[in-house]
């Protein structure tokens, strides 16, 4: 089943909850780098280093961006593929936040997380608005925590019929708010 944020950015009000949650996280934790993976990570990330006072750092694919860069390749289940920010973008000591908005594996934070270390930045956590759980073992985040806005936690009736060729699926309810690594306590359910 894909997994989609798009139908939320239609809807100013969620649009606008989500990045209050993520703001009201963050707030007080000292974060002065809000790094954005390309590229639904920057429909979050610029608003979240706003409201927070942070500076916005795009991680973008190859050759995207102008000027000096490093990079860093990782594995995804489909192929390979490479993460870039600009030299200078992150300083040494500084306390960084990683957001996107799906995380499947964990390949792309991890390279995120392996990028801004090399800057010198210490990563204090990933951020993401969707976790599948069928993966949730088996992220590779180098230690670092993962906080998930909403995560399905049980499917039911995937063997309805299709309806238009997509399969259908009901989740019977969504855990909201959780971190990962330790035990989901919803702080909200929804159908």
């Amino acid at each position: 089943m894909f997994q989609d944020i798009t139908t939320l950015l239609l809807d100013h009000k969620a649009f606008k909850d989500t990045v209050d949650i993520f703001v009201d996280r963050y707030r007080d934790m000292g974060i002065s780098v809000v790094a954005g993976v390309e590229a639904r990570g920057f429909m979050f990330g610029p608003s979240i280093a706003l409201a927070i006072g942070a500076k916005f750092v795009p991680l973008r694919k190859p050759r995207k961006l102008p000027g000096e860069v490093i990079s860093e390749s990782y594995v995804l289940e489909y192929g390979k593929d490479c993460l870039e920010m600009h030299v200078g973008a992150v300083q040494p000591g500084e306390r960084a936040l990683v957001i996107d908005d799906l995380v499947a594996t964990g390949g792309t934070l991890s390279a995120a997380i392996r990028l801004l270390e090399r800057a010198g930045a210490h990563v204090v956590e990933c951020a993401c608005v969707v976790g599948l759980r069928e993966v949730k073992g088996q992220h590779g985040l180098n230690g670092k925590p993962l906080y998930i806005l909403v995560e399905p936690r049980q499917q039911i009736n995937c063997s309805a019929p299709s309806v238009n060729g997509v399969e259908t699926c009901r989740h019977d309810d969504l855990i909201l708010g959780a971190s990962f690594g330790s035990p989901l306590n919803p702080t909200s359910k929804s159908d």
